[in-house]
């Protein structure tokens, strides 16, 4: 408790108490000579004389019975006689109050004494009214002696209040000496926990400290570890590197000698091949198509000639494959091997045949005229199945005779294409026969989508996809790595997979225009246009192009292949054209509508080139020979039904461009099938039959009426290598 608060308690019990009741004056302290009243002997105060006047005076007016008072003086008589009685009341241990009995002397020490003890106890109620100033206590309370009585209790207050202000001192001071000692223990407790908590926190220092050098140091360990286990890690490496830097160096030595016992093989199979391909020239030689025989003038060896010429060509096609390849290999060897044995074979077949001839010449002789009957009437049956001729406008007859199959040259180029596609198919047969091998029949399937899928890609969309399509392609013919199905491809994979691509390639080209072409016919110029330029960069593709085709639709070339003995209806109806699925032939429907498509690619083929590609060089398989193919069309016999179509498509696709090249002459060709050609085919088509017939005469009628031949529908203009 605060020593302010103590001092207002105390006062507090004082004034509870019979004495405190008391009112006295609370500034007496204040006066150097408050004691002087107990010391000195009693005197009057010099405002006696006036109080005794006052007292005197009331007295006498109370004494008479008609006295009376102002106002002022009842009002200060009165409050003089309260505050008498205030203090009287309040001591319970003063004199009593005077009576009116007691002599007039008497009255005068009381009335002193009274008014001491109304001066006092003004001066306490003063005390509590602040309000009033000691001038007007002197001016209102008239001061007088203080007896001895007085004097002794306001020296006991005095003492008892410098008593009460010492133990107050004291007690303050105690309690400032507690306050001291209590903050000096609260700083010392501060200190001290300070020092632990300095403590701690420097234990914790150092723990961490510690933990951090213990990490540090299994760190270090662990790292010095891993670098001892990188260490041995390296020397074994370097170890697995030695030893297969060795292995890679005998295995290379190895190669190199594998490599040079292969050129020694290959030098050798080489030699071999040109020693067959010298005999089978010399055997050659002893075929000769205008030999005479005197007993035989009219037996004709052309045939042999022709096939020895073919084998020829054969051998010196393997050869000059295998000089492109590198060195031959031993298939190569076996096929030339195979066609020498041929060679011999139809030698020996040609010597006999001349032997049998001679012996068969004398009973020849015996039936010859039995011979002559019977080719007059074979003539005469053969006038009589020939339709009558039609006359042309000038009056001249037409010819009455047409060839039954294609001209010896012609044949012999079928033949030849044929011959170099079975032996590409031979080139790559370590590839087609991979059952066995995984990894090669893995680079198989690799290679035939890569050569396959940007074919069947090709649209009339955009010109910088059909580029893009014909960059792809072009890559993979040259050996670049392309991307096909999610995986890096190239021919360089296999020995064989250039062959392989060139054969797959073609084949798909052929595929497209039976398919796609046959179904669109809009599409045989993009895929045309792709088809030659790849030609020009790649001839053995178009070789092959061409070989296909004419396999799929001999009347390309044109070809009627005959029905030879021993040969089944199903082979024959293969080879001229027919899908057979299940022993059962397709569709004639079917049927001339891929030989559409087939026909329109070739006739889009021929007058169509790359426009990136050099302007400068001809086109491998130009125009020229689509006028040779309608020439020889229109030297054969026609087909029911299929020549009509195979002339519409093609003249449709390719007239406007042959009318641009041969102009007059080209003219000339569209009359003559109008007024020759088109009268044998109405004269070989049945009721059923006239269909393409009717399409194929109108659109000859409408183009010689304008004297012009359309544009195809669907033909690439220059725009559209711009999209």
């Amino acid at each position: 408790m605060e020593p302010r608060q103590l001092r207002w308690d105390t006062l507090a019990a004082l004034r509870a108490s019979s004495k405190g009741r008391l009112t006295y004056c609370r500034h007496w302290l204040r006066e150097e000579d408050v004691l002087e009243g107990c010391l000195s002997p009693v005197v009057l105060s010099p405002y006696s004389g006036w109080v005794l006047d006052r007292v005197i005076g009331r007295s006498a007016r109370e004494v008479t019975p008609s006295g009376s008072s102002t106002p002022i003086e009842s009002t200060t008589l009165t409050n003089q006689t309260s505050s008498v009685e205030k203090v009287t009341s309040g001591s319970r241990q003063g004199s009593s109050l005077l009576s009116s009995t007691e002599p007039s002397e008497t009255k005068v020490a009381l009335w002193l004494k009274c008014l001491c003890h109304i001066d006092f106890a003004y001066v306490l109620t003063m005390q509590e009214n602040e309000d009033l100033s000691l001038l007007e206590l002197d001016r209102e309370v008239l001061p007088a002696v203080l007896p001895s009585k007085v004097t002794e209790v306001e020296g006991c207050i005095r003492m008892y209040e410098e008593m009460h202000r010492l133990k107050g001192k004291e007690g303050l001071k105690q309690r400032q000496e507690q306050q001291e000692q209590m903050v000096r223990a609260v700083y010392d407790l501060a200190s001290e926990q300070l020092k632990r908590f300095d403590e701690l926190k420097e234990l914790k220092q150092h723990q961490e400290f510690q933990d951090l050098q213990e990490v540090m140091e299994k760190s270090s360990k662990e790292a010095q570890g891993q670098q001892e286990k990188l260490k041995e890690e390296h020397r074994h490496r370097a170890k697995v590197l030695n030893l297969k830097l060795r292995e890679a160096e005998q295995q290379r030595q190895r190669e190199e000698e594998l490599e040079r016992l292969r050129k020694e093989e290959g030098q050798e199979r080489l030699r071999r091949l040109y020693s067959i391909q010298e005999e089978v020239l010399q055997l050659n030689q002893q075929i000769d198509p205008n030999y005479k025989h005197k007993d035989l003038p009219r037996f004709d060896l052309s045939a042999y000639s022709n096939r020895g010429n073919q084998i020829c060509g054969l051998v010196s096609g393997l050869i000059r494959t295998t000089s492109e390849r590198g060195f031959p290999t031993q298939v190569d060897v076996a096929n030339t091997e195979r066609a020498l044995q041929e060679m011999r074979g139809l030698i020996s077949s040609m010597q006999q045949e001349i032997a049998a001839a001679v012996e068969e010449k004398r009973r020849r002789d015996e039936e010859e005229e039995r011979q002559k009957q019977n080719e007059l009437l074979a003539k005469e049956k053969m006038k009589a199945q020939t339709p009558a001729p039609a006359r042309q406008s000038g009056g001249k007859r037409q010819r009455e005779g047409l060839q039954v199959k294609a001209d010896e040259n012609t044949m012999q180029w079928y033949q030849q294409l044929q011959d170099a596609a079975e032996q590409c198919v031979v080139s790559f047969s370590g590839i087609s026969n991979c059952k066995d091998n995984n990894e090669v029949k893995k680079i198989k399937m690799d290679l035939q989508k890569a050569a396959a899928i940007p074919v069947s890609q090709i649209s009339r969309i955009a010109g910088s996809q059909l580029r893009e399509i014909f960059d792809k392609i072009n890559n993979l013919l040259s050996g670049k790595p392309v991307q096909s199905g999610g995986r890096t491809v190239s021919v360089t994979q296999h020995p064989q997979g250039l062959d392989f691509v060139y054969y797959k390639v073609a084949e798909k080209f052929v595929s497209q225009g039976e398919e796609e072409v046959a179904a669109h016919h809009e599409a045989a110029f993009p895929i045309a246009v792709v088809a030659s330029g790849i030609w020009e960069l790649h001839p053995r593709v178009g070789d092959l192009f061409l070989a296909h085709l004419h396999k799929k639709c001999p009347y390309s070339v044109p070809f009627y292949p005959a029905l030879k003995d021993g040969t089944s209806v199903e082979e024959y109806q293969r080879m001229l054209g027919y899908q057979i699925k299940d022993s059962k032939v397709e569709e004639q429907d079917n049927f001339l509508k891929r030989m559409s498509g087939l026909i329109r690619l070739y006739a889009a083929v021929i007058q169509l080139r790359w426009p990136y590609g050099n302007k400068q060089g001809t086109h491998p398989h130009g125009l020229n020979y689509g006028w040779r193919w309608l020439a020889q069309m229109l030297n054969m016999e026609p087909l029911a039904d299929v020549t009509a179509t195979l002339l519409f498509d093609f003249l449709e696709v390719c007239g406007n461009a042959l009318m641009k090249q041969y102009q007059a002459q080209f003219w000339k060709m569209l009359l003559l099938i109008q007024e020759d050609y088109i009268p044998r085919i109405e004269a070989i088509t049945s009721s059923g039959q006239m269909g393409s017939l009717t399409r194929f005469k109108q659109f000859l009628e409408n183009c010689l009426q304008q004297k012009e031949i359309p544009l195809p529908k669907g033909a690439l203009q220059s725009s559209f290598w711009r999209s």
